[in-house]
């Protein structure tokens, strides 16, 4: 099993997407997680570009790393100084680092626009800066940076770029496709070109795409297919533009489906967890939809993919989820069928005959539902609690909320920059009307308040279940475009406690009312573990 090694570049490349911003702690935590991970080296960052690489480069020297080597990355020598007074040359040594990672034009329409120098300067600029932090460090790799657009353009000078580096010691020569312009077809037949048994590069060779058309992925397949030893790229596929290779997805389809070794069998199984590490950290949603490690990529919600897959996973599952640690998710929605409901209760533990007429009933009522606006595979709570009461198995109410008669105002005073939020709520207890009020900075969070406030004061032994409970996120969606403020809404709300989190659904033409059914729903949701 040909060995590939997984150069990891989320913290330097990745870093560079618009709208992330990794502390000096998160990418310390970060290159922790990457070690665990398996991953060979881990491109920190620029020494000197900013203090908080530097840093980094200070405080990383300290980690006990088992797996991986920290990398410092950097571009050749000014053309203004020579090699040895550069000051990107001397951070770069200055960082301690083993591997040095040091970025040359290859380009000659980057030569004489951006540099602004001869041809034969820039192969001079290469050799020097290569030769020179070769005799400091362990290794150098070459970072050959637009060579696919140099190729195209002018491959003699592009091939000689390659040959300087190599001459000069490169430990390895990284083909990168910078702009992330190159297609499939063109890597393939660039890198026959290049790489012939009579080929001057003897150097082994590293891939570095980018994703501007999408095709990052396949990019980088390619290219150990056809003999690179190196993948480099990020986690969930951050950087600028559209991103760098996803090795979330590179990773499995080599390891998996192509029988290359990048990581451990067992660190294989971490790779879900180190991509919503990453988003946590980057601040970031996660993407469902992403494959392998989105929560989506192996969901079902058609009746007879369910059917089928209860049968046997691989009809509708390409690789087995937990190789990767993902799981096998049975989604509740229109599309439902029978094997949909009778999995998820199996999920849920809750008791359920494969021939009950409840399921029918069921199917009929979530259908239903769903043409109203409601949305059950994303909200897992109120469909469990939908399905037990169906069942029969969730009669007591721990307290009538639809007894509850409530208003909400929101007073915006000139002198006031915000608005503020009041929920007044008259609880029927013990055949007496009784009321409660709390503020709030949005109408939802004032009624949560107040219904906290009223189990609190009439309902403690429930209050104190439900103390822990926090609102984690709130989505609106409009189900009914064109009318206008007076269209129906679907509102999503997220909670959780120290242990868990779960999702409930509203829907009504009545933001507020929407919001109601969903908070409510929360609160019984918490309370199910004493039902029974």
């Amino acid at each position: 099993m040909k060995q590939i090694e997984i150069y990891d570049t989320t913290l330097r490349d990745g870093s560079q997407s618009a709208g992330i911003s990794f502390s000096v702690e998160a990418k310390l935590h970060i290159t922790e997680k990457l070690d665990e991970l398996g991953v060979l080296y881990i491109e920190g960052g620029w020494p000197m570009a900013n203090p908080k690489d530097t840093e980094y480069f200070k405080k990383v020297r300290k980690l006990h790393l088992t797996n991986s080597i920290v990398v410092a990355f950097g571009s050749t020598h000014s053309p203004k100084q020579r090699v040895e007074d550069n000051q990107n040359i001397k951070s770069l040594l200055e960082s301690k680092a083993k591997v040095i990672t040091i970025f040359g034009k290859t380009w000659d329409f980057h030569v004489k626009e951006a540099l602004r120098i001869s041809l034969d300067a820039n192969l001079d600029i290469i050799h020097n800066s290569v030769s020179y932090l070769k005799k400091h460090a362990e290794k150098v790799f070459f970072d050959a940076e637009h060579f696919f657009d140099g190729y195209k353009d002018n491959p003699e000078f592009a091939v000689k770029c390659l040959l300087t580096a190599q001459e000069a010691g490169a430990d390895c020569m990284i083909f990168c496709d910078t702009n992330g312009g190159t297609l499939p077809h063109e890597m393939r037949k660039i890198l026959q070109e290049l790489l012939t048994p009579n080929s001057k590069l003897r150097t082994p060779i590293g891939i570095h795409a980018h994703n501007d058309s999408e095709c990052a992925v396949a990019n980088s397949i390619i290219a150990v297919e056809l003999g690179a030893v190196q993948v480099q790229g990020t986690i969930n596929g951050l950087g600028e533009r559209c991103g760098n290779a996803n090795l979330c997805s590179i990773i499995p389809n080599l390891q998996i489906k192509l029988g290359y070794s990048c990581l451990s069998n067992k660190n294989l199984k971490k790779l879900r967890d180190v991509s919503r590490f990453v988003n946590e950290l980057a601040n970031i949603r996660h993407f469902n939809r992403q494959p392998f490690v989105g929560d989506s990529a192996f969901a079902h919600k058609g009746g007879i993919h369910v059917s089928a897959v209860q049968k046997r996973p691989e009809t509708y599952e390409h690789i087995r989820p937990e190789l990767v640690g993902n799981s096998q998710r049975i989604l509740i929605s229109e599309l439902a069928g029978r094997s949909n409901i009778l999995r998820k209760a199996q999920e849920l533990h809750i008791p359920i005959n494969t021939d009950s007429p409840e399921v029918k009933a069921i199917l009929a009522d979530i259908k239903d539902l769903e043409h109203q606006g409601f949305e059950f595979e994303a909200a897992d709570a109120s469909f469990e609690l939908l399905l037990r009461r169906k069942l029969g198995l969730h009669r007591k109410r721990h307290f009538d909320s639809e007894s509850i008669w409530y208003k909400v105002l929101v007073d915006k005073e000139e002198t006031k920059k915000e608005p503020i939020s009041v929920a007044i709520l008259m609880v029927n207890t013990k055949g007496h009307p009784e009321t409660v009020s709390a503020t709030g900075v949005g109408p939802v969070h004032a009624m949560d308040k107040a219904l906290r406030t009223a189990l609190k004061q009439w309902y403690p032994d429930i209050y104190a279940k439900i103390k822990g409970v926090n609102l984690l996120d709130y989505k609106v969606r409009v189900l009914t475009a064109g009318k206008g403020t007076s269209a129906k809404v679907r509102v999503l709300i997220e909670s959780g406690d120290d242990k868990q989190k779960w999702n409930t659904v509203g829907v009504s033409e009545n933001i507020i009312e929407a919001s109601w059914q969903a908070l409510v729903d929360s609160i019984e949701y918490k309370l199910l573990e004493n039902i029974e």
